[in-house]
């Protein structure tokens, strides 16, 4: 199903009762809905939740951009401070993720969010703190350049380009998750088969870079986060060679009254291991915002 965020359509999917308290769950860069496993979602269902996962903008079946930027090229403008344009960053999709709710009426969500996923729950909880029933920020950060940053491995998985045939392209996404799982936890057959997933609902070979584009665009989210006064859960890996577990260190401190939960052997992944700690914590989180 499809659901317009201005000039963006949103490809989602729902599970559960709508009568539920609405869980929904934002994915990361170049990450698709089908990110969140669906058994990881009927759990969520089963512990009371309705559940809502969808495609970000340039991913999957939501509409990939029209632009003339070359992502590439604004990416190395930033990093060397120079201005760029960039066609949205974390806000713009913050935005996309309210209209759906809205377009979804769901009342007090909780947004749960990964990596990117995570900065855009945290935006969309800036953006209008009194909508949120609950923010759950995982393996995220602050936008806050003295924390969170990757290691020189992880980066480069990150940029590598994606293979237009379907056997390589599970093949690298196998690669990156032995990357990114920092010697933790993983698993590789549910990785393999997410990516089949996403290729074979469509590869937008521009998302990655633009993605990250939206990222180093956006500002520090580390001020807005010190006003909210929003039941709050952050949950990182201790070994995420990505998204460092300072960034979750330094969210847990702007967000006041949070929970941090540091997971050992988790890296940049959420591995079905660690499904049923992050389950009771998020239900635990629910329960206090009731």
């Amino acid at each position: 199903m499809r659901a317009p965020a201005g000039d963006i359509e949103i490809e989602y999917e729902t599970s559960g009762d709508p009568d539920d308290p609405p869980l929904v769950l934002i994915a990361g860069v170049g990450a698709q809905l089908t990110w969140f496993h669906r058994e990881l979602c009927e759990a969520f269902v089963d512990r009371g939740f309705h559940v809502v996962r969808f495609d970000n903008r340039d991913v999957g079946r939501s509409t990939w951009v029209d632009t003339d930027v070359v992502a590439g090229d604004a990416i190395a403008a930033l990093f060397a401070g120079e201005p760029a344009e960039v066609p949205y960053d974390i806000d713009a999709m913050a935005a996309d993720t309210w209209a759906l709710c809205d377009h979804l009426r769901l009342d007090r969500p909780f947004l749960f969010g990964v990596s990117m996923g995570g900065m855009i729950a945290q935006q969309a909880a800036i953006r209008s703190p009194e909508r949120v029933g609950g923010l759950i920020s995982v393996m995220s950060t602050t936008g806050d350049p003295d924390v969170g940053q990757p290691v020189p491995a992880a980066m480069e998985a990150m940029i590598v380009p994606s293979p237009t045939e379907r056997d390589r392209y599970v093949e690298l996404a196998v690669e990156k998750g032995r990357i990114l799982s920092g010697g933790g936890d993983l698993d590789l057959d549910w990785v393999a088969e997410r990516a089949g997933l996403a290729f074979d609902r469509g590869i937008n070979p521009q998302a990655t870079a633009r993605h990250l584009l939206a990222i180093l665009a956006s500002p520090s989210r580390s001020d807005g986060l010190r006003t909210l006064d929003v039941p709050a859960l952050v949950v990182h890996g201790d070994v995420d060679p990505l998204v460092a577990a300072s960034g979750g260190e330094r969210t847990a401190e702007c967000l006041q009254g949070s929970e941090y939960l540091l997971l050992e052997q988790m890296g940049h992944d959420l591995p079905r291991y660690h499904w049923a700690t992050v389950i009771h914590h998020t239900v635990a989180l629910a329960s206090r915002s009731a």
